[in-house]
């Protein structure tokens, strides 16, 4: 046994994926550079430098981060969502729960880099595209990252840029979409240059400069 088997490893920098200093001494001589400072001095506008060091409070290692943390997470308070007017309680089969909404690979990192669930909703996403194309036997089913408000106002540019329409180009929405999601719509129509008509969709009518519609 030596000493350094008995050094305390709880801190982030051993766990890190990043280059070591010797990798960075590498890759800076590389470009012809003798440290990092010559090169970021050489890269980086002055005017834009900061002249002091960062106001950071010292380091943590890992246990204590964690710790401060728990402290700041059990302040925070659950509340009934209403986003989408409320959510109606329904009965969601247990292979739907399982197979889907607790499917671990929908939100386990999949890369020690980025710890976060973009693969697995690209993934649920591509499941959910498939299943309405089967439905509607369309030959395109699109899926959006985005909440639906911006999803419904970049579907509304998407017709404007594919539409043939005048000055005027006139969007369509369903008046029974939710509120959020009309006004970030009208908004987006306003500066864009779009009218943004809200009605019931019996009474929808095409042609002239309509570029789309919006049904809920």
């Amino acid at each position: 046994m030596t000493p350094d088997t008995l050094t305390a490893f709880d801190d982030f920098v051993s766990r890190h994926n990043g280059p070591r200093p010797a990798d960075v001494a590498a890759m800076v001589a590389t470009v012809g550079y003798a440290t990092l400072d010559d090169l970021i001095a050489d890269t980086v506008p002055a005017a834009i430098r900061l002249r002091r060091p960062m106001a950071l409070p010292p380091a943590l290692s890992e246990r204590d981060a964690l710790e401060a943390l728990r402290r700041m997470a059990v302040r925070n308070q659950v509340f009934r969502s209403y986003l989408g007017m409320g959510y109606t309680d329904c009965i969601t089969p247990p292979v739907i729960l399982r197979n889907v909404l607790e499917n671990p690979g929908w939100y386990t990192a999949y890369t020690p880099y980025q710890p976060e669930i973009s693969q697995g909703r690209l993934e649920a996403l591509l499941n959910y595209q498939t299943v309405v194309g089967d439905l509607t036997g369309l030959p395109i089913a699109n899926a959006s990252l985005l909440d639906e408000g911006t999803a419904a106002a970049e579907a509304m540019t998407l017709t404007l840029g594919v539409v043939k329409h005048g000055e005027r180009p006139v969007f369509l929405v369903d008046r029974r979409c939710h509120p959020q999601t009309i006004a970030v719509v009208r908004t987006r129509g306003h500066w864009r240059g779009i009218e943004v008509r809200v009605a019931d969709p019996a009474e929808f009518t095409f042609g002239g400069d309509v570029v789309g519609a919006l049904v809920q």
